[in-house]
């Protein structure tokens, strides 16, 4: 009980992706959390040297469960179907596909073979273009531009576009009964803003619109998921840390710094002990320079 408490009062005090400091082992994982009501979440481990979390929502119902976002390989998502068998008997109905990148899709062939995919026509172009890797599948695959309500045992799941954040069509998915809203890729807590295919000042917009829900609970695609103050307290300072990010760059632009040069001089303050700062820092300036240099379509 001791340890439990200690635990607890770490996990308050210590605002990180990092397992280890926020007091956790590697052996808590992969891991389901109870958030409220019907509402899960499960996390496994990003594949990389740097340990941070996959985290998943699904919601469990009378008549089924709807899941937003896989893992980023078969066995790991295969991982997750089982551990959702352990909640509920329900079957799985419904996949919601919030971000199209491999660590949220690559696993998908592990989902019952009748689940019916959600996904915004952005991501499906995507998915479909590249070379290898998962595709959704023709026969049982809804693809939406702005908005779709799903009707499930009671639940009403509303996925929604907001606009183009961490890739060209992130998805949220609000649960008003419950008022959670579930950001995948577009809410990283504690983590690096990662641009390689976002939009920088269009994920600002989308952010704002997110924060204008005034969900209870905010739920990352990346890092941990926090309770109801928390959670918008984490959400808010990935939105600071967003803002900085592009304006330290939109800073080097300005002053006619080259890129590489930039990414050497780059300033990330308080942000460069995030996870992933020194991996995805010059792929954010680099991001941030296509932006203001008009190659981003």
């Amino acid at each position: 009980m001791y340890r439990l408490i200690v635990l607890a009062l770490i996990a308050l005090l210590v605002r990180t992706a990092d397992p280890i400091k926020r007091g956790l082992k590697y052996s808590d994982f992969p891991r389901i959390t109870h958030i409220t009501g019907n509402i899960y979440t499960y996390e496994d481990f990003h594949a990389g040297d740097e340990k941070f979390t996959t985290t998943n929502m699904f919601v469990v119902t009378n008549d089924g469960v709807i899941v937003a976002d896989g893992q980023g390989s078969v066995a790991e998502t295969k991982g997750l179907v089982d551990a959702i068998a352990k909640v509920t008997p329900q079957p799985i109905k419904y996949v919601i596909i919030a971000s199209d990148h491999g660590d949220h899709t690559a696993g998908n062939a592990a989902f019952p073979a009748d689940v019916r995919y959600i996904i915004q026509k952005n991501s499906k172009a995507t998915l479909d273009a590249a070379r290898a890797g998962w595709k959704p599948p023709a026969d049982r695959t809804d693809v939406i531009d702005d908005r779709k309500t799903i009707d499930l045992g009671g639940t009403h799941v509303d996925v929604r576009f907001l606009g183009r954040a961490h890739t060209g069509g992130d998805l949220s998915v609000w649960v008003a009964q419950e008022r959670v809203l579930f950001l995948s890729e577009i809410f990283l807590n504690r983590v690096f803003p990662a641009m390689r295919s976002a939009y920088p000042s269009e994920w600002l917009k989308t952010l704002d619109a997110a924060e204008a829900i005034k969900a209870a609970v905010y739920i990352p695609g990346h890092g941990f998921p926090e309770s109801g103050s928390v959670s918008k307290e984490e959400l808010h300072a990935y939105h600071a840390a967003l803002k900085a990010v592009i304006a330290e760059a939109t800073r080097l632009h300005n002053a006619g710094v080259p890129v590489d040069q930039a990414i050497k001089q780059a300033n990330w303050g308080e942000y460069a002990n995030w996870t992933l700062a020194s991996s995805q820092g010059p792929i954010a300036i680099r991001r941030v320079y296509d932006e203001l240099d008009g190659k981003l379509k």
